[in-house]
Parts: C-alpha cells; sequence; structure tokens
C-alpha cells in the first residue's frame, strides 16, 4: 500500500500513514480523467446569456412609413433585425451546458487526479489545520512552514467556519469538504492538503 507523510502545521513529518492503493495507487486513465474535467467545467457555466427577438423587442407597433410612393423600401415596423435597436436573430438563450458522465468514469477520474498527485508529491497529509481564529495570516503560516506555492487546495472532514474565512481572501487558496471533493478543482491547484480526518472520510466515500 502507498505510503504518505503526515505533517503537523508546523511543517514536520511527525509520521508515515498507509493510504488505500485502488484509490492513491491507481492507474493513469487521460480519457476518463479529461471527460470529466470538461464535464465539470460545462456544469459550472451559468448559461443565463440571453437575447431579445423580433417579438420580445420594445416597440415597433406602427408601420414606419406608407408601403408606396416614398422611394424607400418596404418595412413593416421598427423591430425587424435589420433595424438598430431591433430584435436578435439566433442570438443565445438560458441554457444548461451540462453533459453526463457515467458514474464509473467519474470514480476512475478521481482516482486518477489523486493518484497523480501522489506520484508528484503533492498531496500532503497534515494532522490538524488548527486555525483558531479567523485570520489569513494563520494559513498563509502553515503554507509556508509546508513550503507550499502555486495554489492549494485545502480539505477539512468537516465544515470549519475560521480555515474558510481565514482563506477566502488568497486568490489561490480554496476550501472544502471531503465529501465534495471532485477532479476540476484536483486540476486546477498545485497542492492538495487534506486533514487526517479528511483523508479518512475520502477513503470511506470514494474508496474501494
Amino acid at each position: 500500500m502507498p505510503k504518505i507523510s503526515l505533517y503537523n502545521k508546523d511543517g514536520e513529518q511527525v509520521d508515515e500513514i498507509e493510504v488505500q492503493a485502488a484509490l492513491f495507487g491507481a492507474p493513469l486513465k487521460k480519457g476518463a480523467l479529461y471527460q470529466t474535467a470538461v464535464s465539470q467545467a460545462a456544469r459550472r457555466r451559468h448559461g443565463t446569456a440571453s437575447s431579445k427577438d423580433r417579438s420580445e423587442v420594445r416597440g415597433g407597433g406602427s408601420k414606419p412609413w406608407p408601403q408606396k410612393g416614398t422611394g424607400r423600401a418596404r418595412h413593416g415596423s421598427t423591430r425587424s433585425p435589420i433595424w438598430s435597436g431591433g430584435g436578435v436573430v439566433f442570438g443565445p438563450q438560458p441554457r444548461d451546458f451540462g453533459t453526463k458522465v457515467p458514474k464509473k468514469m467519474r470514480r476512475a477520474a478521481l482516482k486518477t487526479a489523486l493518484s497523480d498527485k501522489v506520484n508528484e508529491g503533492k498531496l500532503m497529509v497534515i494532522d490538524d489545520f488548527g486555525v483558531d481564529a479567523p485570520q489569513t495570516k494563520k494559513v498563509v503560516a502553515i503554507l509556508d512552514k509546508l513550503k507550499i506555492s502555486g495554489g492549494a487546495l485545502l480539505v477539512s472532514a468537516a465544515s470549519d467556519n475560521n480555515l474558510t474565512l481565514a482563506s477566502r481572501n488568497l486568490p489561490k487558496v480554496k476550501t472544502i469538504l471531503a465529501r465534495q471533493l471532485n477532479v476540476l478543482d484536483i486540476l486546477t491547484y498545485n497542492y492538495l492538503v487534506m486533514s487526517r480526518e479528511a483523508l479518512q472520510q475520502v477513503e470511506e466515500v470514494f474508496g474501494g
């Protein structure tokens, strides 16, 4: 079984813990990883872009000029798409961009992402974050002592208000619960930092 170093919040290695080989030592499946990441990114799109067609644009109730006799082209409404301020032809409408990925593929992608972090040495397990106050400097100190740079995804077992508030001002740091762990977030952030309890929860939820 693969072993991962366990650190304290001072950046000191205090132990080594064994982790599930099926979850943290899985073979690389690039196809599943790609499909899952694209699907999750698509689901996060708002899809709220909306335009008005000629039936929805305000005004244009009367014919702008007589049909004949003016020498100008025939027009029935100033809300026609060829007029400035008119309706939009085939414009964007609210929609859901999400695509479905089979559960087995999602699980395979998550195992690939976690195993890749282990292989790169960018999965770090900390005994406890120990953030006792909502102060950004406390999270910065932990990351500095762990020698983490380039962004980090902090994974906790339970909701920790102090940790969330202390890290939300850091542009390259995000906090997430263990049960919400997903492929896109793992790929987005350079390091994955879990508490010991969060690691146990990840193995319970996603292992096997």
